[in-house]
């Protein structure tokens, strides 16, 4: 992956202090969960670890994220893939704002976060009740699309069209994520990406 390493959420200048602390005690909820889970698995993993490993309370964890699975899928990029979304050029394709914003997105959580992709990719794979809760999970963000997606066509974002492409491509990274996984890492994640939106752009090749 290509893109940029960009500044740190917690330091966004248009983040006031209270709400930065929340990412920082986010953030710090995530590192203990995947320190705690490559050292001893998922399974084993406790919330009371976590929260004594994180150095906060486990109503705080529970506050932050209800579920454990919650802890491995939840990051901060949806509000920022919806910013950049809405900051592109108006009359740009869609399919080519997409690929733009989800391959940057990429690129900062593999800059900033370079061992918690693969595991996040292998966890989806490997357990059960994370890709489940996963599934549930991406209605949040394909709302987010339908917004921004609606903003852009005109259209109203609880058209079945709009809510049906917004979806097609949500589902698509979470196979993408999967695919990877399954595959050993070997391939280059942005350019399954770009695989992808070809797919949603010009349909199934034949070949």
């Amino acid at each position: 992956m290509t893109a940029a390493r960009t500044s740190s959420l917690t330091d966004r200048p248009q983040l006031g202090l209270r709400e930065r602390k929340k990412i920082k005690t986010r953030m710090a909820i995530r590192s203990a969960t995947y320190e705690l889970i490559e050292d001893q698995g998922y399974d084993a993993t406790t919330i009371e670890q976590i929260a004594e490993r994180a150095e906060v309370s486990q109503s705080t964890v529970f506050r932050y994220f209800p579920t454990k699975e919650d802890i491995v899928l939840t990051d901060e990029y949806d509000a920022l893939m919806e910013e950049e979304l809405r900051t592109r050029p108006v009359d740009e394709p869609w399919i080519d704002s997409l690929r733009y914003v989800v391959t940057k997105a990429i690129g900062v959580t593999a800059a900033e976060e370079p061992g918690v992709i693969r595991l996040r990719s292998r966890l989806m794979l490997e357990v059960p009740a994370v890709r489940s809760r996963m599934i549930e999970s991406m209605s949040e963000t394909g709302r987010l699309l339908c917004r921004v997606l609606a903003e852009r066509t005109g259209r109203d974002s609880t058209d079945l069209e709009v809510r049906v492409y917004a979806m097609s491509l949500i589902g698509g990274l979470a196979e993408i994520s999967i695919y990877w996984a399954e595959n050993n890492y070997e391939d280059d994640l942005t350019e399954l990406v770009n695989r992808a939106l070809n797919v949603l752009e010009h349909g199934l090749p034949r070949d």
